[in-house]
């Protein structure tokens, strides 16, 4: 494979220039995605879909799957591809979010559910607890649900790496983000290519049988051969799946866009990684870490003769069951108890 660096003047995108076409998609629409968003308003919840304005956000709650940030949203690491807000929570924690947050997804018709989370360097376990707590609590009310948890390293502790996998999720995952060569300019100094890939590789070791997943960013600087290194180390670490997208540059105060990856490189890459021995890679130019992670869990685990039956089954059966949870139900508190109101003045 040609290695394309961004020492070629050439490929550089100018500041101004607009994306190629491949990068172009259609506002989201229809009557899922409108009446998912409804409903995500109504229950007091923020999709990482929404915020970090994914361009695939349609295509997915289309397909029953969202993805939903747990532990507030400042994070204690700044690393310079993302725009969640960096800061200090000073340990502050809702800790009636996991209930809260259980709860009000049951009630959606999904199928396949992402939970993120920032980063908490201020709290002893780094949230660990806290994100064990919502699986599990949702995993009770509704086991229809695939559940995949995207971490952060906890700082390297992999005790606390073990609370989160014995919460049992579907699939657990850790984005490496970038190539090697790049950890230090763009991810936050407390990260580090070979914390990334020892979570990864003790998440498989504490359950051989749990799937594990990782991401990577391109045209932020690195070679394609780069690409190729950090596939076969995130293979040899057990990581099952893969996805490959495009970087794309959240404000002017973000790294920079290094080269656009046409399609056929994202094809070449999928075709190599296959070679490694991924269940499943989803690569293009599109693709987010959570992309249609629902089809990229049934087509890479499942393996259904029929893999888009199989998703419309399972999202039949998500909705009639989501319908279920609407029922009022005398062992549980009202979601909306669980929540503050302002105090009338």
């Amino acid at each position: 494979m040609k290695s394309v660096s961004s020492s070629d003047p050439s490929a550089i995108p100018p500041r101004f220039a607009p994306k190629p076409a491949w990068l172009k998609v259609r506002a989201p629409g229809g009557e899922t995605y409108g009446r998912l968003k409804e409903t995500f308003r109504a229950l007091d919840l923020h999709t990482v879909c929404e915020e970090a304005r994914c361009p695939n956000v349609g295509e997915c709650w289309s397909e029953g799957t969202a993805t939903v940030m747990l532990l507030g949203d400042t994070c204690t690491r700044g690393c310079r591809f993302c725009a969640v807000t960096t800061g200090d929570p000073r340990g502050a924690v809702d800790v009636r979010e996991p209930e809260h947050v259980a709860r009000a997804i049951a009630k959606l018709e999904l199928q396949y559910v992402v939970l993120t989370m920032v980063d908490r360097d201020d709290l002893l376990d780094g949230g660990a607890s806290h994100v064990a707590r919502t699986v599990s609590r949702l995993k009770e009310l509704r086991p229809d649900i695939l559940v995949e948890t995207l971490l952060g390293d906890f700082g390297g502790h992999l005790d606390y790496v073990d609370t989160t996998v014995d919460a049992k999720a579907d699939v657990w995952a850790h984005n490496i983000e970038v190539v090697k060569r790049l950890q230090r300019a763009i991810r936050d100094v407390r990260c580090s290519y070979e914390r990334s890939l020892a979570v990864l590789r003790r998440a498989k070791e504490r359950a051989p049988t749990r799937i594990t997943k990782s991401s990577v960013m391109v045209g932020i600087g690195e070679t394609d051969d780069e690409v190729l290194e950090t596939l076969g180390d995130l293979r040899a670490a057990g990581v099952d799946l893969v996805t490959l997208g495009q970087y794309l540059r959240p404000t002017p105060k973000h790294a920079k866009v290094d080269r656009y990856v046409d399609p056929s490189t994202f094809e070449r890459f999928r075709d190599e990684a296959n070679r490694m021995g991924f269940l499943y890679v989803a690569s293009g130019p599109l693709v987010r870490s959570s992309y249609k992670a629902a089809e990229v869990f049934v087509r890479g685990v499942l393996r259904p003769a029929d893999p888009a039956a199989h998703l419309a089954t399972r999202l039949e059966d998500a909705k009639a069951r989501a319908a279920a949870q609407l029922a009022p139900a005398k062992d549980l508190l009202p979601a909306t108890s669980l929540v503050r109101k302002p105090e009338a003045r």
